[in-house]
Parts: structure tokens; C-alpha cells; sequence
């Protein structure tokens, strides 16, 4: 599944969205808000969910080359982070879902798309 389809099949909303990465696979996600651990944990190819919303946010994805991050609770990038995810060309989403529920779709909806 792409990141694309993904997107579409979640509802989600576009915040910073780029031709050239939009078709990236999604191989799984991580959910966290603690930079540390999520520093620790994010695989490349995973979409990273979280309620951050802060530049530094854009650096760990970025580094650990996410898919993308979506955003929960109707969250927006501060502005500073939305420059930095344009010139990075970083996919992110927001949902008004919580990271609970988000969460669940998105491993529900990769489970049926790899078994």
C-alpha cells in the first residue's frame, strides 16, 4: 500500500503533501510522542503518528525517513515545522481521530493489505 492510498482510505487530511513522495510504500507505523523513543522505534517506510506539531517533529521523520506523520485531534504544524516539511518534501496528515483510534484503522487496514 502507498501512502496515497492510505491517505484516501483514512480520510485524512492534507497538510504538506508532495508529488514525489506521496507514492511511497507504507511498511508500518509507530505511535509515540516522545521524541526519544520515537527516535528509537520508527522504521523507514512506517507513518509516524503523534499529537507534536513542533519543527523538531519534522527532523526525527525526516532522519528516520518516515513515510509520513499524521497528525491527531485535528492538529496543525506550527509554522516553522510546515516550512521545514515543504523543503523536505515530507508527507503530513491530520486526523480529528485520537492516536488510539487512528492507530487501529491503520493497522487494520495494512494487516488486510500484507495477509
Amino acid at each position: 500500500m502507498n501512502l496515497n492510498e492510505l491517505a484516501s482510505q483514512l480520510d485524512l487530511t492534507v497538510i504538506c503533501e508532495h508529488e514525489t513522495t506521496m507514492h511511497k510504500p507504507v511498511l508500518g507505523g509507530y505511535t509515540g510522542d516522545l521524541l526519544s523513543d520515537v527516535m528509537g522505534s520508527l522504521d523507514e517506510g512506517f507513518v509516524w503518528v503523534t499529537i507534536q506539531t513542533h519543527k523538531n517533529v519534522v527532523a526525527v521523520a525526516t532522519l528516520k525517513e518516515a513515510s509520513a506523520v499524521i497528525l491527531v485531534k485535528d492538529s496543525k504544524l506550527e509554522q516553522e515545522a510546515l516550512e521545514m516539511a515543504q523543503a523536505e518534501e515530507l508527507c503530513v496528515y491530520s486526523t480529528p481521530l485520537s492516536a488510539f483510534e487512528i492507530s487501529g484503522r491503520i493497522y487494520n487496514l495494512l494487516h488486510s493489505w500484507f495477509c
